[in-house]
């Protein structure tokens, strides 16, 4: 169910990834994605996988380096899940997803930088799944709204 995306898979993504930058609580990025752009941001990662179910992208994520040289080891992902499909444990499949790929490509750690307060489905499935809070930042992220809330970092060891 979760595989490589393909640039035939662009248009389901963008939707996804677009809804939640738009909702502005979740990811730092403020600009949307087009298909170009999408490409582009895609490609680079060191892995994007989708959540496709019979031919339907439900899901998303993105891992690459949280850093570079001496701290390259570190992996960051990002996640979005399709709306009107939250609850069925496609994120957790999609994180669960994200530990394995990113041990297979050498990473030693894999980092959430900026999980907001408001996230509260991601802090309790990180919590389910063994992550470790590094603590909060008071006012770390600036909502849409232009409100600034905490943000909790998380990781887990993959070694």
């Amino acid at each position: 169910m979760i595989r490589t995306y393909s640039e035939q898979d662009l248009k389901e993504m963008i939707a996804i990834w677009n809804e939640v930058v738009e909702a502005g609580t979740a990811f730092p990025q403020t600009d949307v994605l087009n298909e170009k752009k999408a490409s582009e941001f895609f490609f680079v990662q060191s892995f994007t996988g989708v959540f496709d179910s019979e031919g339907e992208i439900l899901g998303l994520y993105i891992l690459h380096p949280n850093n570079v040289g001496r701290c390259g080891h570190i992996a960051n992902a990002s996640y979005a899940v399709k709306s009107g499909q939250w609850g069925k444990r496609i994120g957790e499949q999609l994180v669960l997803h994200s530990i394995q790929k990113a041990k297979d490509l050498s990473f030693r750690i894999l980092q959430f930088n900026a999980v907001t307060e408001v996230n509260a489905g991601a802090l309790h499935l990180y919590e389910k799944l063994g992550f470790t809070r590094l603590g909060t930042i008071p006012g770390g992220f600036l909502t849409k709204d232009n409100e600034y809330i905490d943000i909790i970092p998380h990781y887990i060891d993959l070694v």
